[in-house]
This record gives structure tokens, C-alpha cells and sequence, in this order.
């Protein structure tokens, strides 16, 4: 029987707003089931803190820093291999029901000579993946952002004529005037949207995702099942639009101690307008109305496509792995949305379901261990039967420990965060090249080092809640100059070289090798290189002598 993966990324879910993370209001058993079938890993993170570049280091496996993909529409480079191109060779179909935001790198296909519709244009275009419905879940007004056409065409269908139904029907409720009230306000985040539940995205693409699987066949396939919510704008169809209301929601993790002095760019981003919108608790009351509901919402249909997977006859030859890309601060902080270090932007939620037999013994069970967006690409290759590639992918495979032969794959987390396109650049005078964070999370010190400024730090063992920057302490020297030199470590790593494994360049014969080849380098006379190769000769059978 062929093998299948299931590679499912919500976006922007937090990884304590599941039920199996701790959440005391918010019931996820479908997703609870995935975790009691499989392994739940409670300390993942994301290579980035923002959708594109986060993603990218899904696909590919690297760091950020690595591919080059370093914020939102900043193109992945031609070149870089991604998922696809690694399971493409072992005849594994690998496709994508949803979203991406992949950027082309329209400039080096076409330096190459590629046309972005031929077959290998597509792939390069489209992140490695056969684009069976792409839905990158950001439809405005306007040309910028491109339109699904497909689920335009499904709305109408269902009868909504409307120019723009992701806009005006899914991401919209109305009031009983008729009037349409737009998704993107917070005010509005309480409001049932016009689409009914069937209709709005998460359940659609979950209904592509399973025309995926029918007409895949007994073909082996991985299919990223991407929901695009539950991303703003924040709005859900009936019944999920007040199943949560204030009661169930949990208080915002801050304190007034954080707003004084804080670090510069902490500083600066909590004066950001989403972060001043989400200090008002009744802006963030409304919205987490509507994101406990979107979670609701996907759950339930993660239930429907896992009651497919069984009907399908193919469970017990499924890969499943349930994550998200990033999280959300939801007030946390005194912040909106995410793009810094704390645990409810960087950490994300991770489920590993690896049906082989060598599994057994772990499911159910919750990993501690520290693991990265990057391990994704390799643990699916590995399912696959794909040959280790250490020179290219940076993530470490998860099998050994959802084979219960390994408690850890890494001793630090990395994320990276280029803050360059943001105006928090701007107000503090920070040249575009500078503009960067890096953190380095060992388990219990969370490091953060800040080009220009000096370093964050916090205590999650004495701080679980991050409330403490301890960067500024003299009492901590110590402990900042053993992570600075991690974080200097690190940064040395080769990852440029992806041409030639470590292990190719290790069975070259150094000492040797030019000469045999007729390339003779310091040898003072014909004599003295016979010398050498007759001693090779001896040593190691017959060599060809050069003439």
C-alpha cells in the first residue's frame, strides 16, 4: 500500500488554544484525537514570527537566514529546494489545497529562461507544490492581491453574485438594515459573517482537499492542507460567531511593569495601531469571540477530513502532521498580531501522526523536547524512505522520537525577525540592514539579540508569563555571555554550501587526490612524487601513476 502525508497548517493559531494545550474553554476533540493517536510536541517553534518567511522555512527546511525569504512578498529565491523537489524523485505527488504566500522570484526565472506557466516554472513559482487550489486568503478590494476563482465561482453557485464574495459575503456580516459590515473592523468581530458555515473558507478548502485525495488514487501523495484562518479578519459564520463569549476567555498576559522602559523595539512595536487596538479590552473581547469561534469552526472540520481519511480506507498509511504558522498576541503583552519572541507569537502547536508500527509505543504521549518549524521537511522525507540531506535541510527528522529512541532532536530553538518593512524601522532610526532580531530559546533562557541595541532576555523557568526583561541586569552578565556565544555559534554554521554533502567532501583524498589526477603541486622532482604514490600504492592497492 502507498504512503501519504497529510501536512495540515492553520495560520496564526496559538499553540494554547487547543483543548490538549491546556485550554480551559475551548473544546478541540478532533484535534485532541490527533494528539492521542500520535505525539504532541509542547515546545515547538517557528523559524520566523510572520507568515511568509515562516513558511518558507517550512517548505524548505532551512533558516530564514538561509533562504533568504525574509519577510512577507520578499521572493524565495530559484534555487532553493522544497519539499516537492525532495519527495518529487521518490514519485511522491505533492500538492496544496490553500495557502502559501510564496512570492516568485520572477527575476531569476526569467534570468534562467523560465517561463513562470511552464511545468518546472510552476514549481518554482509555487513554492515546490502542484497547485491544486491555491488560497492564499487575502481577497481586498483592489489589484494588489490576486482573487480565488474557484471560490468565486462556488459562491455564485451558491447564490452570491457578488463581485467579491471572499470580501463582502465570508469576511462580512450585516446588519438589519441591509448594510454590509466589513470584517476588517474589530467592531465587527462579534457579527455573524453573511456566508453560511459551508461556504465561508475553512470548510470549502477542506472540501478541495478531499477532491484532492479521491483523484490522487493509489498514487503515494503529501498534501499541505493550508486553512487560512484563524488569520484576521477575524469573523465566522453562525454557530461559531458566540458559542465563546467573555466568560470563556482567558485574561490578557501583561503588566504595567513591561510598559516602563522597555526595550526599544518592544517599546515600539507596542505603540503599533494593532497594538493599541488590542489594549482595548473590548476590542479584544470582540475579537476573541470571533478567534475562539474560527478555532471551533476548524476543528470541527479537521473531525470531518479525519472521518474521510477512515471512510477512504487510508488512515493506516497517513502521515498527519497539525501545526500553524506563527501565533498571536491577542492583547498579550500589550501587543497585536505577533512578529516578536514571546511564546504566544513564536510558539506554535505540533502533532505528529506516524502510523508505522515503531510509533506504538508513544502515542499519546507529549514531547518536551525542543523542536523547530524546520523538522517538518525532514520527518516527512524520512516517512517517505528519502535519504538524509544534512547539507541542504537544517531541520533534524522527529522520528527518533516519535520512535521513542531519542528525547531530543537540538539543544536551542532559532527564530528570525527582519523588521525592516515595518514603520517601527523608521521611528527608531534604524538603517534596513540593521533592522533584525534573532532569538535563541534553550529551554529555559530566551535570548534576543537586537543588531544595534542591547540584548532581551527572560527567565521562562522563574517567568513562565515573559513578564521580566532581564537584558538590562548586571546580575545576568553571566548567563548573556554564554548565550551570546551560542547565538555566535550559530551564526557560523555553514549553509550556503548545498551543492556537496559534508560526507562527499569527507571521501575526497586530500592528500592525494590532485596528484593522481596529474595536478602536482610542490613536488620538487619526478623521484620524489614516484615516492609518494608508491607509498600510497602499498598502503591502499593500485593507484594509476600520472605520466
Amino acid at each position: 500500500m502507498s504512503k501519504n502525508v497529510l501536512f495540515i497548517m492553520c495560520d496564526q493559531l496559538r499553540w494554547d488554544y487547543l483543548s490538549c494545550t491546556g485550554h480551559p474553554h475551548l473544546p478541540t476533540p478532533h484535534i485532541d484525537r490527533l494528539a492521542a493517536r500520535g505525539m504532541l510536541f509542547d515546545r515547538a517553534y517557528v523559524q520566523s514570527p510572520i507568515c511568509g518567511p515562516s513558511r518558507m522555512s517550512f517548505y524548505t527546511g532551512r533558516y530564514v537566514s538561509s533562504h533568504g525569504s525574509t519577510w512577507n512578498n520578499i521572493p524565495l529565491k530559484v534555487g532553493e529546494m522544497t519539499l516537492g523537489d525532495h519527495l518529487r524523485p521518490l514519485g511522491v505527488r505533492t500538492a496544496l489545497c490553500g495557502k502559501t504566500h510564496m512570492t516568485a522570484d520572477v527575476e531569476g526565472l526569467r534570468r534562467l529562461g523560465l517561463s513562470p506557466d511552464s511545468e518546472i516554472g510552476v514549481r518554482v513559482s509555487e513554492c515546490g507544490f502542484e497547485p491544486y487550489e491555491r488560497d492564499d486568503g487575502l481577497h481586498p478590494d483592489g489589484p494588489r492581491y490576486p482573487r480565488n476563482a474557484a471560490y468565486d465561482a462556488y459562491m455564485e453557485e451558491r447564490g452570491w453574485p457578488d463581485g467579491n464574495p471572499w470580501h463582502s459575503v465570508a469576511n462580512s456580516a450585516e446588519d438589519e438594515h441591509g448594510n454590509i459590515l466589513s470584517g476588517w473592523f474589530l467592531e465587527n468581530a462579534d457579527k455573524p459573517a453573511r456566508a453560511a458555515d459551508e461556504d465561508s473558507e475553512t470548510p470549502y478548502i477542506t472540501g478541495r482537499a478531499m477532491d484532492f485525495i479521491r483523484e490522487a488514487g493509489s498514487t503515494p501523495w503529501c498534501l499541505h492542507l493550508s486553512y487560512i484562518k484563524p488569520h484576521w479578519p477575524y469573523i465566522v459564520p453562525a454557530p461559531y460567531h458566540d458559542m465563546f463569549g467573555p466568560e470563556a476567555h482567558l485574561e490578557p498576559m501583561r503588566s504595567e511593569a513591561e510598559k516602563r522602559d522597555p526595550h526599544p523595539v518592544y517599546g515600539a512595536f507596542m505603540e503599533e495601531r494593532v497594538s493599541r487596538a488590542f489594549s482595548d479590552d473590548t476590542a479584544r473581547t470582540r475579537v476573541l469571540t470571533a478567534y475562539m469561534g474560527l478555532i471551533k469552526q476548524l476543528d470541527d472540520q479537521i473531525g470531518r477530513m479525519m472521518a474521510f481519511i477512515e471512510e477512504q480506507g487510508i488512515a493506516d498509511e497517513t502521515m498527519i502532521v497539525f501545526t500553524s504558522d506563527h501565533g498571536d498576541y491577542l492583547g498579550d503583552h500589550w501587543m497585536g498580531e505577533k512578529e516578536l519572541f514571546h511564546d504566544p507569537s513564536a510558539r506554535i502547536p505540533m502533532i505528529v501522526v506516524d502510523p508505522s508500527p515503531e510509533a506504538d509505543a508513544t502515542r499519546g504521549m507529549t514531547s518536551s523536547a525542543l523542536v523547530e518549524a524546520i523538522d517538518v521537511v525532514p520527518t516527512i522525507l524520512d516517512y517517505f524512505g528519502g535519504a538524509a540531506v544534512p547539507h541542504i535541510i537544517e531541520g533534524q527528522s522527529l522520528r527518533p522520537i516519535l520512535f521513542g529512541e531519542a528525547g531530543k532532536v537540538r539543544d536551542f530553538a532559532v527564530s528570525e525577525y527582519d523588521y525592516s518593512m515595518r514603520d517601527v524601522r523608521k521611528r527608531l532610526g534604524v538603517e534596513v540592514r540593521s533592522a533584525k532580531l534573532t532569538m535563541l530559546f534553550d529551554g529555559r533562557w530566551k535570548y534576543i539579540y537586537a543588531e544595534g541595541f542591547r540584548p532581551m532576555l527572560f527567565d521562562l523557568e522563574t517567568d513562565p508569563g515573559e513578564l521580566a526583561d532581564l537584558g538590562a541586569d548586571p546580575a545576568f552578565a553571566e548567563e548573556l555571555a554564554r548565550l551570546e556565544q551560542l547565538f555566535f555559534g550559530w551564526t557560523r554554521r555553514t549553509s550556503q554550501r548545498t551543492t556537496i554533502s559534508d560526507a562527499q567532501i569527507a571521501a575526497r583524498d586530500a592528500s592525494l587526490g590532485e596528484a593522481k589526477a596529474g595536478i602536482l603541486i610542490g613536488y620538487r622532482n619526478e623521484h620524489e612524487l614516484h615516492e609518494v604514490l608508491d607509498q600510497a600504492e602499498r598502503s591502499a592497492g593500485p593507484l594509476r601513476k600520472p605520466s
